[in-house]
């Protein structure tokens, strides 16, 4: 007899395939120039990062694992550098990384699938190599508490001209975006506020000019103006389906967005930023978004736009991922 774990993943792969193209239509042009992440080590890519120094190359690493990041060469989908972060003890559950201006590469540690277990995370910061080699690097870890209480997130940004970073937290009912002071800092905590409401979010990503923030979820992704450091309007943006979407990143150039999955010999996949893409779907919120949350669990009209038939398979794939991923922790 199949377990309930099998027959409830059964399940949410035929949800999918009805219900995938309302959600987000496949176009084939748009997914060349990605490619397969080969390294067998990398089996649980959680976030992803375009190399500033390093033109297409991307950063990866998997959430629970040696305190590591690995670059891939998406020309090859081969692992070019294995960079080990020194210093910085042993992470718990790392979600995100992102590239700053000023040439590092920070890694977030911060996930929490309990949901408010940790009373603080961790921001993991290095140099970004100048050769592309295996490397062990001396890194700086920065305490982050978050001003309104623990919680759980997957996505860190940090802004292409400010070097500020940001958290968006994950939550069913919606999540908040967390804006950083100015610079982080060590021996001290760092305590992030919340700025904003946002979806449920798994990842996101700064275009490289800074006027654009997008973020991602399960199902689909938005793009919001970024003015003045708060959200703006927002539209749709096409996202591939994919087994657990965990990551996005911009391309260097910002013509396209690369989305990544978890998973042995993973898929990037790249869509380009059509004009519809760019100037908006015609599926914007009601509301800007603009003003800053006041707190509470609703998504301040930040909506992904799923059609309502989506939301009994975005269930039934979510329960699959946190039976899957419960039973990971616990093992």
């Amino acid at each position: 007899m199949r377990s309930p774990r099998s027959i409830l993943t059964a399940v949410a792969a035929a949800a999918l395939l009805v219900f995938g193209a309302a959600v987000s239509p496949v176009h084939a042009a748009d997914d060349d120039g990605g490619f397969t992440i080969k390294d067998p080590r990398i089996t649980e890519s959680s976030g992803l990062a375009a190399s500033r120094a390093h033109p297409g190359v991307y950063w990866t690493h998997n959430d629970q694992d040696l305190p590591r990041v690995f670059a891939v060469d998406s020309k090859t989908g081969e692992t070019v550098a294995t960079v080990t972060l020194q210093g910085v003890g042993r992470p718990r559950d790392m979600e995100a990384v992102s590239v700053g201006p000023d040439g590092n590469v920070y890694v977030g540690d911060i996930g929490d699938n309990a949901d408010g277990s940790w009373d603080h995370v961790w921001i993991y910061r290095f140099p970004e190599p100048r050769v592309l080699k295996d490397v062990t690097v001396h890194a700086t870890q920065y305490t982050v508490k978050y001003a309104d209480g623990p919680r759980n997130a997957e996505a860190m940004m940090v802004h292409p001209k400010t070097g500020r970073v940001y958290i968006a937290s994950k939550r069913e009912g919606g999540g908040g975006l967390y804006e950083g002071p100015a610079r982080l800092v060590t021996g001290a905590t760092n305590v992030f506020r919340r700025i904003d409401d946002v979806p449920w979010v798994t990842d996101g990503a700064f275009s490289p000019d800074g006027t654009e923030l997008v973020l991602r979820s399960y199902f689909s992704a938005r793009g919001y103006e970024w003015r003045d450091g708060r959200l703006g309007a927002d539209h749709q943006v096409s996202a591939p389906l994919q087994g657990q979407a965990e990551s996005v990143t911009f391309t260097t150039d910002g013509k396209a967005l690369m989305f990544g999955t978890e998973g042995e010999q993973s898929e990037v996949v790249r869509r380009g930023l059509g004009k519809d893409d760019a100037k908006g779907s015609g599926t914007a919120s009601s509301t800007g978004g603009t003003g800053a949350s006041t707190g509470g669990s609703g998504t301040g009209g930040k909506d992904f736009a799923v059609p309502v038939g989506g939301l009994v398979a975005a269930a039934v794939l979510v329960l699959a991922v946190r039976s899957r991923r419960g039973r990971r922790r616990a093992g």
